[in-house]
């Protein structure tokens, strides 16, 4: 059965009987009604939803002239399409509005890192208190939440103890790895702190599979090769190379691989966004961390190291502080935002972007000396986390 729809000026469905090759062929033109003048025939061609299908026409026929001449013809037509209509439109709004949204976060965390980077270097180079620094940004961080929720700037969150108490192992873990990290940018130039810090997958995959006993595929053990050559070859030949300074940036490797993993196992059906986790985070971990501050550091020393700031470099020392403990916040509190909106993988490519963002920016700004042999191991050790991400997917 074949069915023709020819639209304005008249429309009609031809339907010829092909079923019996012996009998006379049977067609019969059937008119439907023309489309209203209101619709015009551009207003067709514009429709979100065309349909590029034909549409056919089945039958049943019974006694076409082969019963008693009492037989009469039943004849039944159902027009539908061959197959659905298909979507010739553009993007839904919606996903156009979303892919938007994630390019503005990915844009933020970046430059908001950068920034973050560039002050707590600076404030490190002329107060090198690294416990003291660590423990502002914490707390800048929470008080500005603190603040959002009194004024209902952001909804806080429904918690109870046992959120706080799966929250806990989570905290001790990212208090020692942001400690851990700014030690040793105090150090070290923050292009290499941070060229050590793009290891961390291979610290993810080794705890994952000797503590835990996950496995993993082979390519994923292969992309951890160009990480661990690409990281050994930017230490042997960086040129104001810190052992403190390294051992601080592989700490940090280590704690927070610890840290997504307690995340993930303790933090599992706790219905909590990103904002409001990393806030408790900070909150938590600060209250963590400043015994201990005070422990190794000490009023005595923060006191005499400011007042020696403030000689240098002048009021704008507290400038300097202020401004790398709100960017901290704010770059960490964006990248958990992110990863309600985006997968992991998406945010682990965006991370290994973010280092490359950060490595360049600081060489350009601090006037970092690099030798050739040295961008080669970091740009080994980033392509390969590159590679690990696209292996783990």
């Amino acid at each position: 059965m074949i069915s023709a729809l020819k639209q304005p000026p008249a429309t009609s469905i031809a339907i010829v009987d092909l079923t019996r090759s012996s009998s006379p062929s049977f067609r019969r033109r059937i008119p439907l009604p023309s489309l209203p003048a209101s619709i015009s025939p551009s207003l067709l061609r514009s429709s979100s939803l065309v349909s590029l299908k034909p549409l056919c026409a089945s039958s049943s026929l019974k006694g076409l002239g082969f019963g008693s001449r009492d037989d009469r013809l039943e004849f039944r037509c159902e027009a539908y399409e061959a197959e659905r209509s298909e979507n010739v439109a553009e993007e839904p709004p919606s996903v156009t509005a979303q892919k938007v949204k994630i390019g503005i976060y990915f844009a933020t965390w970046w430059a908001l890192n950068v920034v973050f980077n560039i002050y707590n270097k600076k404030v490190l180079n002329a107060f090198p208190y690294p416990w003291l620094t660590s423990t502002l940004s914490l707390a800048c961080g929470s008080l500005l939440m603190l603040i959002s929720w009194a004024s209902r700037i952001a909804e806080a969150p429904k918690i109870d103890f046992d959120f706080w108490k799966a929250l806990f192992p989570v905290a001790v873990a990212h208090t020692i790895g942001h400690v851990a990290a700014t030690v040793s940018m105090s150090k070290v130039a923050v292009s290499f702190t941070h060229i050590i810090k793009s290891g961390e997958p291979a610290f993810s995959v080794l705890v994952s599979r000797f503590l835990l006993g996950e496995t993993f595929p082979v390519p994923v053990y292969l992309s951890l090769l160009p990480i661990i050559g690409g990281c050994a070859l930017a230490a042997v030949t960086e040129l104001n190379f810190n052992m403190t300074g390294f051992m601080g940036a592989m700490i940090s490797n280590l704690a927070f691989v610890f840290r997504n993993i307690f995340s993930k196992r303790g933090m599992k059906g706790k219905s909590v966004g990103g904002m409001n986790y990393y806030a408790c985070l900070s909150m938590m971990s600060l209250l963590i961390l400043t015994p201990f501050a005070i422990a190794i550091e000490g009023p005595q020393m923060w006191a005499a190291g400011w007042h020696s700031a403030i000689s240098q470099i002048g009021p704008q020392f507290i400038w300097w502080v202020a401004a790398q403990s709100v960017f901290y916040h704010l770059y960490n509190q964006v990248s958990y935002m992110s990863l309600d909106e985006i997968s992991p993988l998406t945010f682990s490519i965006g991370n290994t972007m973010k280092r490359i963002s950060v490595i360049v920016s600081s060489i350009i700004i601090f006037h970092t000396p690099v030798q050739p042999i040295n961008a080669l191991g970091a740009a080994i050790a980033v392509f390969g986390t590159f590679l690990y991400s696209q292996a783990k997917q």
